[in-house]
């Protein structure tokens, strides 16, 4: 086994996984750089795991399945050929195999790696919640600023004028917004006039 290994056609693949070792104990040491990460839209490079896990894991799999399945490769050339197959052959054809391998494994860390959490809100979100006007009265084509609070506790402050014409808006009403409309947002009263809690549904 040790002759295959250190063979002229074989060393690339267990170089391979030396340094994928290598990475691993500087990981787990903290030293590395395993945040570093890129972001693909669609292609055959989204296939393979980029984007979806840090790109120093996406080599770090690369290396594993690139020396496991070029050894794999080479052992059974030498068992049977009687040599193992010359590294102008072996190479690009354990590179290749190494694909598939690459994004099967990129995909399985995918899932199992913790995802950054966000608590920013589209502003589309704040569609169908309640708020308060705390400043101004709002009247069509005259907006007042309605203040927002969302799931994860944050204030959102916002320009709203009521959905129907015939409608006017007082400081401390709560309103519900239904849609938005341009730089505004349109809404209707909700709950109690001159309610003074923040509110959602």
């Amino acid at each position: 086994m040790l002759n295959l290994l250190v063979a002229p056609g074989s060393l690339v693949f267990t170089a391979a996984l030396v340094l994928m070792l290598a990475i691993g104990a500087i990981e787990a040491l903290g030293l590395g750089a395993s945040s570093v990460d890129i972001d693909i839209d669609g292609g055959w490079l989204d296939w393979l795991g980029f984007g979806r896990v840090p790109l120093l894991i996406l080599l770090v799999a690369f290396l594993a399945s690139f020396g496991v399945i070029g050894l794999a490769g080479q052992q059974i050339a030498s068992a049977s050929l009687g040599d193992p197959l010359p590294g102008w052959i072996a190479i690009p054809a354990a590179a290749l195999a190494s694909m598939p391998a690459m994004a099967a494994l990129g995909r399985l860390l995918g899932r199992l790696m913790p995802h950054d959490e966000t608590t920013a809100l589209d502003i589309e979100d704040l569609i169908g919640r309640a708020g308060t006007v705390i400043v101004g009265r709002a009247t069509i084509g005259n907006p007042a600023r309605v203040r927002i609070v969302d799931p994860h506790g944050q204030a959102h402050y916002v320009l709203v004028e009521p959905n129907d014409p015939a409608a006017t808006f007082e400081t401390g009403d709560t309103v519900l917004i239904v849609r938005r409309e341009g730089a505004s947002f349109r809404a209707i009263l909700h709950a109690s006039p001159r309610h003074t809690n923040w509110m959602e549904i």
